[in-house]
């Protein structure tokens, strides 16, 4: 604790002192390319795509700590991050007011980080990985398949053909957890290239803050490598990436804290994950004049998951499997066509002992195969219009065959407004438990239907972007509307029709839908600072047991301010953003109140090395209880995971980057 609040004085300290000694001149220029505006505050800003994008480039993400990839949305407005549990630590987003297994996640824009590995996928992409970033809303291309309802996420990572050095990021916080990365690249050829990154975090203390004697982050320990290599021609380009994940975390109850005098077992939880990815892309360039190119794309992965909460035991092994062939060309120069085939097969061992009740549970095998084709086409008028209709249709050896079609318009009538709509399908087959294991964590009685149906939703929205001159300077203005009907859904019936502290895991019977109206600005408010403001309104609803009511767990609005300044000679730069989160329901209905948080960062630049410290939830808020009964966890009462905000207070980190520039 004296360390911690050491940390976050010297922290206090060093705002103060640099803020006064700030000086002013211009931020970093803006370079146009040929798709987007890239921005050294604001990371990327998509300007001719036509679907509506916020692209977060290495810019923005160190703006904060971002050591993984669920810390990389401090500063962006559509996507919500917090935790799922007040047991294992793991982090989940939220897009367009629903939960982030209805966004299709992508690894350079191949579908992966589906099924077992989403509940702690958001900790499995270290931050300094990472070279972008792109959040996709609403439908997105049927190219990518038919799994995105809300959105994509697609992570980019460094490549070895981009970069030739060795890099270094150590973190250290007040919470004494340590992480140390590294990655390394060389250039064999002009053509070809290869390098190995390397990532550890540690965390071993069992501090608890509240005095409910439970930890208040479990102890945790990964290790996680990647290997790359790419040859790069005029004719062919081909990616190799080879990634292993050994991830363990332990929390409960602490013997350090708990009572001692109680005759009752510690409560502990327990998850060890061996994660393997094998992802080859290949290209090649059949017609550079018309940009006709065919490509494919192979992806593989094992993950192995030994799940412990309490008496309850659920292993779970996921095998997955995927192939793409695109082929795509400009007919014309107003004219695209992309055609395609893709197949994907799943195969989940499951193996489930609720609250000790089966000592010797029967292994559950659960496997799907999904060949499909699909066509897409794009009319562009200049940088005027673009109309991008597309349809795919699969076939699951599970749910039969289905259509998924889809719209994207874009109109920019002038160089100061730019209108986006879009309108689309999403299908996706539920696997409950090993999406949503980090429920497990609770007393209650888990039971899951056996006919769960595949579950398929209309997304459709519209966006208006503007750049307007304003007192010498650019203000950009965004609006968008989305709104998501469910025709088939899995829902989680939290103490519902079959009685007190029992989850049900059922097909939806009635509306489900969500409504969600956001607004944003950014301006430079002098030279060298820039400010974002946002604020987003969420009307979320489904029905349980007749009844159509708010759902659980997700606020009505959210509200944000960052501001980003850097010097003259752009030695020092200083972060700050607030997070207004507004209220919601809990299980019982029974209302949480809304919260504010701040994070600040400062950094400071070296001509081979930056220093940066900073710190997260500087207003200290936190929830009093987030865990329920904690004081009798063998209880059907006791429940972990209704957290609807922080479950620690005040941290402050400091880090080093060093980059050497040639190995």
């Amino acid at each position: 604790m004296n360390m911690k609040k050491t940390m976050i004085g010297v922290l206090g300290c060093m705002f103060v002192s640099q803020g006064m000694a700030a000086q002013t001149d211009s931020i970093a220029a803006t370079h146009e390319l040929k798709d987007v505006v890239v921005k050294a505050t604001n990371g990327i800003k998509s300007k001719y795509r036509v679907d509506n994008a916020d692209i977060i480039g290495q810019g923005q993400l160190i703006r904060a700590a971002c050591c993984n990839l669920g810390e990389s949305f401090v500063a962006n407005p559509s996507v919500d991050v917090s935790y799922s549990d007040a047991a294992t630590g793991a982090k989940q987003i939220k897009l367009l007011g629903l939960s982030g297994t209805y966004v299709q996640m992508l690894t350079e824009n191949v579908p992966n980080l589906r099924g077992a590995s989403l509940p702690y996928s958001l900790g499995y992409v270290p931050g300094p990985w990472m070279q972008s970033i792109q959040v996709s809303k609403g439908a997105s291309s049927v190219k990518n398949g038919y799994e995105s309802t809300t959105g994509q996420i697609n992570i980019e990572f460094l490549k070895p053909q981009g970069t030739d050095g060795l890099r270094a990021n150590v973190y250290q916080d007040s919470e004494l957890k340590t992480e140390v990365n590294l990655d390394g690249s060389i250039h064999l050829t002009d053509r070809l290239s290869t390098s190995t990154l390397l990532h550890f975090e540690n965390r071993q203390t069992d501090h608890d803050g509240n005095d409910d004697g439970f930890m208040d982050m479990p102890k945790l320990r990964q290790y996680n490598v990647m290997h790359r290599w790419a040859y790069v021609s005029p004719r062919w380009i081909s990616q190799l990436m080879l990634r292993g994940l050994h991830d363990e975390r332990e929390g409960g109850q602490s013997p350090k804290h708990a009572d001692i005098f109680s005759s009752e077992p510690l409560y502990s939880t327990s998850v060890r994950t061996n994660r393997y990815e094998m992802q080859w892309k290949n290209g090649f360039t059949l017609n550079a004049d018309h940009n006709t190119s065919v490509a494919l794309m192979l992806h593989g992965s094992w993950h192995d998951a030994e799940n412990q909460f309490g008496q309850t035991r659920y292993d779970i092994t996921q095998k997955n499997g995927y192939a793409q062939l695109m082929f795509e060309t400009d007919v014309t120069a107003n004219h695209n066509i992309s055609v395609g085939a893709s197949l994907n097969y799943d195969r989940y061992d499951e193996r489930f002992n609720p609250l000790g009740t089966k000592p010797n549970p029967e292994t559950s095998v659960t496997g799907e195969t999904t060949p499909g084709l699909y066509a897409q086409y794009t009319y562009k008028l200049g940088e005027k219009l673009t109309v991008m209709p597309g349809v795919r249709w699969d076939h699951s050896d599970r749910y039969g065959s289905f259509v998924t079609p889809r719209l994207h318009v874009k109109y920019s009538p002038s160089d100061i407004i730019t209108l986006r709509a879009s309108a689309g399908k999403g299908y996706r087959s539920p696997h409950a438990l090993a999406e949503n294991v980090t429920l497990l964590a609770s007393g209650r009685d888990v039971t899951v239907s056996p006919d769960l149906k595949q579950e398929e939703a209309w997304n459709m929205g519209a966006s208006v972007s503007m750049n307007i001159p304003m007192f010498g300077k650019m203000l950009e203005l965004n609006a968008e509307y989305y709104y998501t009907d469910f025709l088939n859904q899995t829902i989680m019936n939290f103490d519902g029709a079959k009685g007190a502290h029992t989850l049900s895991f059922e097909n939806l019977d009635g509306k489900s839908y969500s409504h969600t109206f956001q607004v944003d600005a950014t301006y430079p408010l002098f030279s060298g600072m820039a400010a974002t403001a946002a604020f987003r309104l969420n009307d979320v609803k489904c029905t349980y047991d007749g009844e159509l009511r708010q759902k659980p767990l997700t606020s009505r609005y959210k509200g944000l301010l960052t501001l980003s300044y850097k010097t003259p000679l752009e030695l020092w730069q200083f972060d700050v953003t607030g997070q207004l989160n507004g209220d919601g329901e809990l299980y019982d209905r029974s209302r949480y109140p809304a919260y504010f948080q701040l994070q600040a960062q400062v950094t400071r630049e070296f001509r081979k090395f930056s220093l940066y410290v900073g710190g997260e939830n500087l207003t200290n808020y936190k929830i009093d209880n987030p865990i329920l009964h904690s004081h009798h966890p063998w209880t059907s009462a006791f429940d972990a995971t209704q957290v609807w905000g922080p479950v620690t207070g005040a941290m402050a980190y400091i880090g080093i980057r060093y980059k050497l520039e040639k190995l």
